[in-house]
């Protein structure tokens, strides 16, 4: 999306956040380790929340879940994917430890 490798990407993940959201013209995040949350005409946040077990698949699906019920609610994209982000890093910091990996269908029951 960018013309760029994954490794231009991660480099400088803020600026490759805040110039995808530019030349979109709408919120993004870059997952990761500190996902990054950018929009056009806004600073740039790093989120600050979760751990490693959120790089298991079905995750992001439902970060994008979380986003989308919560620009439902408030219209708001940035705010949104800021307090979508820092829900999905919650939840998944009150799973066990002991788990490795946490199956995306718990992380939203918050079970353990």
């Amino acid at each position: 999306m960018l013309a760029c490798s994954t490794a231009q990407v991660q480099a400088d993940r803020l600026s490759a956040a805040q110039q995808l959201a530019d030349s979109l013209g709408c919120a993004v995040i870059l997952k990761g380790s500190g996902s990054i949350i950018a929009a056009p005409d806004a600073t740039p946040c790093i989120n600050p929340t979760g751990d490693a077990r959120l790089a298991t698949a079905g995750t992001g699906d439902v970060l994008a879940g979380l986003c989308a019920a919560l620009l439902a609610q408030t219209g708001d994209a940035f705010k949104s994917a800021q307090c979508a982000c820092w829900q999905h890093g919650v939840m998944a910091m009150h799973q066990p430890t002991a788990r490795p990996v946490i199956p995306a269908s718990q992380l939203l029951r918050g079970q353990g």
